[in-house]
């Protein structure tokens, strides 16, 4: 049986946020590449620019901010990882081939289990994405 949600947490959106310092990079590489729209970004915000990316919607979404005296992010371990999760593997291999062609290769997961039936590619910052050909859990 599964357990309901509690009832004071009515969460309305949901954002991942993270610093760069190539917020056009990391734009191109999540709006061309991989394909999120851009719903939303600031500039010169209290010295900070940034750009937010829908996951599909706005209900999801990524956020990505720059400082004006930079804002270098090293990626954590191979094993943090941001998981689409996509059932349309013809898609998946759209995507791959797209990002292959600008620059952005599949690496080799850490965790072999993303191998299975996932390609694992490293955004413009090293931070780890993948594509996996799954419809979720």
């Amino acid at each position: 049986m599964h357990e309901q949600w509690p009832n004071e947490l009515e969460v309305a959106q949901v954002r991942i946020a993270r610093p760069t310092h190539q917020l056009k990079e990391i734009e191109r590489f999540y709006c061309e590449g991989v394909g999120l729209n851009k719903i939303g970004s600031f500039t010169d915000h209290q010295g900070y620019s940034g750009l937010m990316l829908g996951l599909p919607n706005a209900a999801y979404h990524l956020e990505f901010t720059e400082h004006v005296d930079g804002s270098p992010c090293p990626a954590p371990t191979k094993d943090n990882l941001l998981v689409l999760y996509m059932p349309n593997i013809e898609g998946i291999q759209r995507m791959a081939k797209r990002l292959e062609h600008m620059g952005y290769p599949a690496v080799e997961p850490e965790n072999p289990y993303w191998l299975e039936r996932g390609v694992t590619v490293e955004d413009p910052d090293g931070w780890r994405i993948v594509l996996m050909n799954t419809s979720g859990i």
